[in-house]
């Protein structure tokens, strides 16, 4: 149990050293440990560090787990396009073809369409890969719904106190226009995929490094049992040999001292014989 404790915290190790690695080749928009709605793309990197595809379907999946999150899926990238994620790159999704999300049209970007633009490619050529952060996600979608309530308390106060038709114009636009700037803000929370893999790599080597931790203390406390239970045996052979010689001495000295009892009577009743 000892060997295979010890064998598991090597594993970890080169897992550790792989995504660090992985980290350092890999180019993520719309910038590092950010996202929109959840999503963000990931794109390999060449000698000259600079973009270029790299990854199949499969390898697309599994770049996307190393980093703790999963792939994104097609509703999840179009959710995404709608609060402002535009690409001039294809990217693997979950679905297993590759899409480019545009807001807007260009001759060189995703066959001059807008909306998510699809690629049914095979599975073994090669994109960039679109990942889905799912806590990233909701935490967005929290505080796109706290903005909209407070957006909403701040129109109906302003529209309660505004009387001319130019004030209440004037009134609704600057929640729109607050909104709208929350909104982006709130698009641009940091993506924790990296520290999420890293996190839980930690919580593995703990967990493992405590359970040998535990057998190695549950082997210590057996074998000091086993050595007292061998003491107390010892000790009590110990003591009936010491009693068994005692009832052997003792039976002797009572032989002896019954055979010495009846030569005096004998050499008595002699003595006697011989006086009369």
């Amino acid at each position: 149990m000892i060997w295979l404790c010890i064998t598991s915290l090597f594993a970890i190790t080169p897992v550790t050293s792989d995504q660090n690695t992985e980290s350092s080749r890999i180019r993520v928009f719309p910038a590092e440990n950010q996202s929109i709605a959840g999503v963000f793309k990931v794109s390999g990197l060449n000698g000259l560090n600079q973009s270029q595809y790299t990854f199949n379907a499969s390898d697309a999946r599994k770049l996307c787990s190393s980093l703790g999150v999963n792939i994104a899926s097609k509703a999840q990238v179009q959710e995404a396009l709608t609060r402002g994620l535009e690409t001039c790159r294809f990217g693997w999704i979950d679905e297993h073809f590759a899409v480019i999300p545009r807001i807007n049209a260009l001759p060189n970007c995703g066959q001059n369409r807008k909306g998510l633009v699809t690629w049914r490619a095979s599975v073994t050529r090669r994109f960039d890969v679109f990942c889905f952060n799912e806590s990233d996600a909701a935490t967005q979608l929290k505080d796109a719904t706290t903005d909209s309530l407070l957006n909403q308390r701040d129109y109906s106060k302003a529209a309660s106190t505004t009387r001319t038709t130019h004030s209440t114009s004037s009134s609704s636009s600057r929640p729109s226009s607050s909104s709208t700037s929350k909104t982006i803000g709130s698009e641009a929370q940091p993506a924790r995929f990296v520290g999420s893999a890293q996190s839980s790599t930690g919580v593995t080597v703990i967990l493992i490094t405590s359970t040998c931790a535990l057998l190695l203390m549950t082997m210590i406390l057996l074998a000091y049992i086993q050595m007292r239970r061998s003491r107390a045996l010892s000790f009590d052979v110990k003591q009936q040999q010491e009693y068994i010689q005692t009832e052997e001495w003792t039976c002797v000295k009572n032989i002896k001292e019954t055979k010495e009892t009846a030569l005096e009577d004998e050499r008595i009743e002699v003595d006697d014989d011989n006086a009369s």
